[in-house]
C-alpha cells in the first residue's frame, strides 16, 4: 500500500480498524510508534511519520508503544501485500526461516536471487530481510515479556537469540531499556496452567467466533481436538528443521472485550514458538480484513442476502492433516469422514499427555506414514484408492516440506496435489482453502455448496454452473464457500 500522508492521518483520526496492521505511525515528538487504532491522544499531523512495517519504524529509531502494542497487530492477506514474493518471504521469516538458513538459501527456495529478494523486500516493507528478522525477534521477545511468565533466558531462546548477553545487548540498543524493565511480575499474566506459555494475539473486529466454532464442532478429531463455548484446544506433534520431534498442546480462548485471543501453549513447544505463532494466525485467519470482505459481498446483493460480518475461513496446524481430512471426506458425509479420521488417529497416532482428559492423541505426521502399509490403512474400512492417496501425499510432503505450507505459490501447489493419484479437484480445492490459506479456493463439486446454491435459486445447480457462477466472487471465493456452508447449516 502506498502511504499517502493525508490518508494515513485521516485513518489515524478515525482509528479505522481496516488499517490496523497495514501501516504504523511514528510520532517524532515522543519517539514512539503506534498502530493506527491506538487510543492515546492523537498527535499533531506535522509530528507523524508512516511506515509499512514495524521493522521500518524501528529502523528509523522509534520505540513501540506500550498501550497499543504493535507486536499484536494482525497481518496482511496475500492480496493486500502488493508483492506476493515479498509477502511469501515475510511469511517464511515469521516461521523462523532465517534462524536456520541464510538469505541466499531463502531466496533459492523462492526461486529468485538474493539481490532481487532484498530489493522487493525493501520495497514492500522498508527494510532488508535481515533487518526485518532482527526486529521480529525483538518484538516476539517483547510480546513474551509483557504477556508470559517465562524467564528471560527462556524468552531469549524462544526469540532466537543464542545467548542472554546478545539478547540484552540487542534489546538495550533498540529499546534503550533492559528486558527486565518490560517483565511482568509473577502471577500478573494470563497463564493459569503449569509448564505452559501464554500470549495474546489481536484481530480486526468483528470476528464471527460463533460461526467459526460451529464450523469446527462437527469436524473435531476425537482425542486430537476439542471446542467449547469460548475456546479451542488441540494436540500437536511435528518435526522441526533440525529433525527433532516436538509434541504438546495448545488452547485458544476468545477474548471479545479485548478483541484478542489468549493463547496457552505447553512449554515443550517453546523452541518452535515463531512457527506456532504464525500457524495460529493462519488457523484463525487473522490476516483477513472483515470489513473489506463484507463490503465486497454486500455489493453482491443478488446472490448474498445478508453477509455475516466477521466470517473467517478456519485454517489448520498441519497441511498433511487437512489433506488426509479431505481425502477421507471424498463423497461421504462430514460425520462419516470424522469417524474414519478418529479411527485413523487411534490406529496410527501417538499417545500424548495433556492437562485436558479429552486430548490424549496426536495426529500422525507425514514421516510416520511410510511405515504403515496400504493394507493396514484399508483395514479400517478405508477404500484402497484413498489409502494409497494418503501414502502418496505423505511421501510427497516428506520429500517437499513446503508442499502443504500456506503463503507460497498456490497455483503450483494445487497442480502438484492434482498429480497425486486419488486427489481430484474437490480435494485439492479444500486443501487450498484450509491448508494453504488461499482466499480464492472454490470446491465447486461440493455437495453442500451445490445444495445451498440450488436452494437459493430454486432449481438444481450442477458443478459446471456453480464454477461459472463463482467467477463473480473472485478473489474471495473461499469466504463465499464458508457463507454457503453456514447458510446450509442454519
Amino acid at each position: 500500500m502506498k502511504l499517502d500522508h493525508n490518508t494515513c492521518y485521516s485513518a489515524l483520526l478515525s482509528r479505522d480498524s481496516r488499517f490496523d496492521g497495514r501501516f504504523f505511525v511514528g510520532v517524532s515528538s515522543t519517539g514512539i510508534y503506534c498502530r493506527p487504532v491506538c487510543r492515546v491522544k492523537t498527535p499533531k499531523q506535522i509530528n507523524t511519520h508512516y511506515f509499512t512495517s514495524a521493522a521500518a519504524a524501528e529502523k528509523a529509531g522509534y520505540r513501540p508503544c506500550l498501550r497499543c502494542r504493535p507486536e499484536l497487530a494482525p497481518g496482511l492477506a496475500p492480496l493486500d501485500s502488493g508483492n506476493t514474493l515479498a509477502q511469501t518471504a515475510k511469511e517464511m521469516i515469521d516461521k523462523g526461516a532465517l534462524q536456520e538458513h541464510s538469505t541466499n538459501q531463502l531466496a533459492a527456495r523462492l526461486g529468485i536471487s538474493d539481490r532481487y529478494l532484498r530489493k522487493i523486500f525493501n520495497t514492500a516493507f522498508g527494510v532488508s530481510p535481515l533487518e526485518y528478522n532482527h526486529s521480529r525477534r525483538l518484538l516476539l521477545a517483547r510480546h513474551l515479556l509483557l504477556d508470559s511468565g517465562l524467564s528471560i533466558s527462556d524468552i531469549a531462546l524462544a526469540a532466537g537469540f543464542n545467548s542472554i548477553r546478545r539478547f540484552n545487548s540487542a534489546f538495550k540498543e533498540t529499546y534503550r531499556q533492559a528486558p527486565s524493565a518490560f517483565k511482568r511480575q509473577p502471577g500478573k499474566h494470563g497463564n493459569h496452567v503449569e509448564e505452559s506459555i501464554y500470549l495474546e494475539l489481536a484481530y480486526r473486529a468483528p470476528f464471527a467466533w460463533e460461526a467459526f466454532r460451529d464450523f469446527l464442532k462437527p469436524r473435531l478429531i476425537t482425542g486430537v481436538e476439542n471446542v467449547d463455548e469460548h475456546s479451542y484446544r488441540r494436540t500437536l506433534r511435528f518435526i522441526d528443521g533440525n529433525g527433532t520431534i516436538l509434541q504438546g498442546w495448545l488452547e485458544i480462548r476468545h477474548l471479545p472485550k479485548k478483541t484478542r485471543f489468549g493463547i496457552t501453549l505447553s512449554l515443550s513447544l517453546l523452541p518452535q514458538l515463531s512457527w506456532l505463532k504464525n500457524r495460529i494466525h493462519h488457523f484463525l485467519d487473522l490476516s483477513n480484513n472483515p470489513l473489506e470482505t463484507a463490503t465486497f459481498f454486500q455489493e453482491k446483493s443478488e446472490t448474498v442476502e445478508e453477509w455475516e460480518e466477521g466470517l473467517r475461513v478456519p485454517g489448520c496446524f498441519s497441511g498433511f492433516e487437512t489433506g488426509v481430512r479431505a481425502i477421507l471426506g471424498q463423497q461421504i458425509t462430514v460425520a462419516a469422514a470424522i469417524k474414519k479420521l478418529g479411527q485413523f488417529t487411534e490406529a496410527f497416532g501417538t499417545p500424548i499427555d495433556t492437562p485436558f482428559p479429552e486430548l490424549n492423541r496426536a495426529f500422525p505426521a507425514p514421516s510416520d506414514i511410510p511405515d504403515i502399509s496400504i493394507d493396514q490403512i484399508a483395514s479400517l474400512g478405508i477404500i484402497r484408492q484413498r489409502a494409497q492417496a494418503i501414502r502418496l501425499l505423505a511421501e510427497k510432503n516428506f520429500e517437499d516440506s513446503m508442499l502443504l505450507e500456506p503463503g507460497l505459490h498456490t497455483d503450483t501447489q494445487i497442480q502438484q496435489l492434482l498429480e497425486i493419484k486419488g486427489i481430484g479437484e474437490w480435494t485439492a480445492q479444500y486443501i487450498a482453502m484450509r491448508g494453504l490459506g488461499w482466499t480464492d479456493a472454490f470446491p465447486a463439486g461440493d455437495v453442500g455448496v451445490l445444495k445451498a446454491l440450488s436452494q437459493r435459486h430454486g432449481r438444481e445447480i450442477k458443478t459446471p454452473e456453480a464454477k461459472t457462477m463463482s467467477d463473480q466472487w473472485r478473489p474471495w471465493r473461499s469466504y463465499m464457500t464458508m457463507y454457503l456452508w453456514r447458510q446450509l447449516a442454519n
